[in-house]
């Protein structure tokens, strides 16, 4: 009896055990991936998204944020994603836009008129029809569109208008759209690594540099360059990506906390980007900068003839950029 006794408080003991270490076997980890830093708005919201995706599943997924390029640059990143080597991202839409050109439609220069204008088309049937054929094309699916804040042009002197720029060689990102800017300037276009611009400020291999001001900041390009240049010549977005693998895995209920989630963190992330972009041209005179206001109106004459030019890397249709403009 005593042994029948024994074995059976045995076997309980070892399904206690089991049912305790089941939740934690089927607890699966995820990347997500971005080239941002940790004290920028972005990253604090995707570690708050993280955190509460984890909560709302009950810690079935635990996401691990990785910050500054630490897993690639934007196209290796956006290469990991249909691998499944990394299952989140943030990515510029120009960078989605190497796969669907129509996507990178919000990334041409002078292609918003200003805030509220980006804002409408955030919420516009647009917006969701060009992520929807991104979604086709790529299989990777778009969940979110964060504000990344109006880019603006820092050098070691005042640029007042595009006649300034001409010759000048300019950091852009590694993404084809980037050149329409340059082209309409007149600039050199000098594709470089995110995570390498700031030496290549630093040392002269290119004059100068465009991004938002709390990219700017972030990143400490003000260091290595005396002029910050409201050119203000995209407002940019980022888009918050899924992996097929991963997605393809969720259900019903887990797909709609994933989207939930990550909408509330791209609101999040905006409200904040737009706040410190508001803020920011006094503190870089405080850094005792030269902030300047350019002829921007002359800027927006140059760019718009290339909106529609195919060969400067127009990848969308008249009726999705008149749709586009149309919306107030």
């Amino acid at each position: 009896m005593r042994i029948k006794t024994t074995l059976a408080i045995v076997f309980a003991a070892g399904m206690a055990a089991a049912a305790a270490s089941a939740p934690a076997a089927a607890q699966q980890h995820l990347k997500w991936a971005h080239v941002y830093e940790t004290n920028e708005a972005y990253h604090t919201e995707a570690v708050w998204a993280s955190q509460e995706i984890a909560r709302r599943t009950n810690n079935k997924y635990v996401i691990d944020v990785h910050a500054a390029s630490a897993l690639g640059n934007e196209q290796q990143i956006n290469q990991a994603l249909p691998l499944g080597t990394i299952d989140i991202i943030y990515t510029g839409a120009a960078f989605a836009g190497a796969s669907y050109p129509p996507i990178a439609i919000s990334n041409a220069p002078y292609m918003f008129r200003n805030f509220d204008h980006w804002k409408a088309y955030s919420q516009s049937d647009l917006f969701k029809e060009l992520a929807d054929g991104y979604d086709q094309k790529t299989k990777n699916k778009i969940v979110a569109l964060t504000y990344y804040g109006s880019r603006h042009v820092t050098a070691n002197k005042a640029i007042n208008t595009p006649a300034d720029m001409k010759g000048m060689k300019l950091r852009v990102p590694q993404a084809p759209l980037y050149l329409m800017f340059a082209k309409a300037v007149g600039a050199n276009a000098t594709p470089i690594a995110f995570s390498e611009v700031y030496l290549a400020l630093q040392n002269g291999t290119v004059d100068g540099q465009e991004n938002p001001l709390p990219t700017i900041q972030a990143k400490k390009f003000y260091e290595v360059q005396s002029h910050i240049n409201l050119t203000g010549h995209i407002i940019e977005s980022l888009v918050t990506v899924i992996g097929p693998p991963l997605w393809n895995k969720l259900n019903a209920d887990e797909r709609k906390i994933f989207t939930e989630t990550l909408q509330q963190a791209a609101s999040r992330a905006t409200d904040a980007i737009r706040k410190a972009e508001l803020q920011l041209p006094e503190w870089f005179k405080a850094q005792g900068k030269t902030v300047t206001t350019p002829n921007v109106a002359a800027f927006i004459e140059a760019a718009k003839p290339l909106h529609l030019d195919k060969a400067s890397g127009a990848g969308w249709s008249k009726e999705q950029y008149d749709r586009l403009q149309a919306l107030k």
